[in-house]
């Protein structure tokens, strides 16, 4: 009986989700103690969404710090929607849809590169991403896309308080989803590591199946965040840049996330007239 009813359950809510697109309803509220709610297509996260925030953010900032446009269009839109196609076909390949974006050492440009590939992915309209900053020993998400929210990652988690209280949105950025951190924490890989963690990304993992996960990590070799973590991603992007990185610390890291599946590198700060994609 019990089951008759969640699929009951479930029907209703997928036909006024429905209802509400074609305008015969104006918002829908579930059942269940969630209490989340469908907007139009132009506000949804996933097909029914939390009541996260929608932040207006200056374009002409974001084009300075080198962030995409909704669309993933602009002069660099094609070599990451090139990064996009390769990412998601060996993702698919590995059943996964957790990505983490790592780095050996800090300043090889791994939050862009996580920021603008949530971007390009979510400019599929098949697919939408959430985009997790769990780089707590220096989290830059929200700086690098100007935006203050009023509670992070890493608080939420702390509090023992809904991890969907801290998920904003962008305004023009329809099927993105950003979960920021705002504060340093010291004691980061033994959050990361912690019971809690594990039971929201196992969460987030199955709560939609079009979406993608993509974790932001601090420098593998700088702390060990990134290892204690790496037991909850499927996959992970290593970014390097040309100009700073050490040949020895990309060895160091491959051999550090040896047991974890690796879909490609990226080369940040190529000599060539578009960044090259490996």
């Amino acid at each position: 009986m019990e089951r008759s009813s969640s699929i009951s359950n479930t029907e209703k809510t997928v036909e006024l989700v429905r209802a509400q697109r074609e305008g015969r309803v104006s918002s829908i509220a579930s059942n269940a103690d969630e209490k989340v709610v469908a907007r139009t297509e132009h506000e949804y996260t996933d097909t029914i969404t939390f009541r996260s925030p929608v932040m207006d953010v200056d374009s002409e900032w974001l084009s300075e710090q080198r962030v995409l446009p909704p669309g993933a269009n602009g002069s660099m839109g094609g070599a990451y929607k090139m990064l996009r196609a390769q990412v998601l076909r060996r993702m698919e390949q590995l059943n996964a849809n957790t990505l983490a974006v790592l780095s050996p050492t800090s300043g090889d440009g791994k939050t862009l590169t996580a920021i603008n590939l949530a971007i390009a992915i979510a400019a599929e309209s098949a697919r939408t991403v959430l985009l997790v900053d769990f780089d707590l020993r220096n989290p830059g998400i929200h700086s690098r896309l100007n935006v203050q929210p009023i509670l992070g990652v890493e608080q939420a988690i702390e509090n023992h308080r809904p991890v969907q209280e801290a998920m904003i949105k962008i305004k023009g950025y329809d099927r993105l989803t950003i979960l920021p951190a705002l504060n340093r924490v010291e004691h980061s890989s033994e959050l990361l590591s912690g019971q809690a963690v594990a039971s929201l990304v196992a969460e987030l993992r199955t709560r939609y199946a079009n979406r993608i996960l993509i974790f932001d990590l601090p420098p593998v070799l700088q702390a060990d965040d990134a290892l204690v973590f790496s037991k909850h991603i499927q996959a992970g992007l290593i970014v390097v840049n040309e100009g700073s990185t050490k040949r020895e610390d990309v060895v160091k890291t491959l051999q550090l996330l040896q047991d974890t599946k690796i879909v490609g590198t990226v080369l940040n700060g190529s000599r060539e007239k578009q960044q090259n994609y490996y």
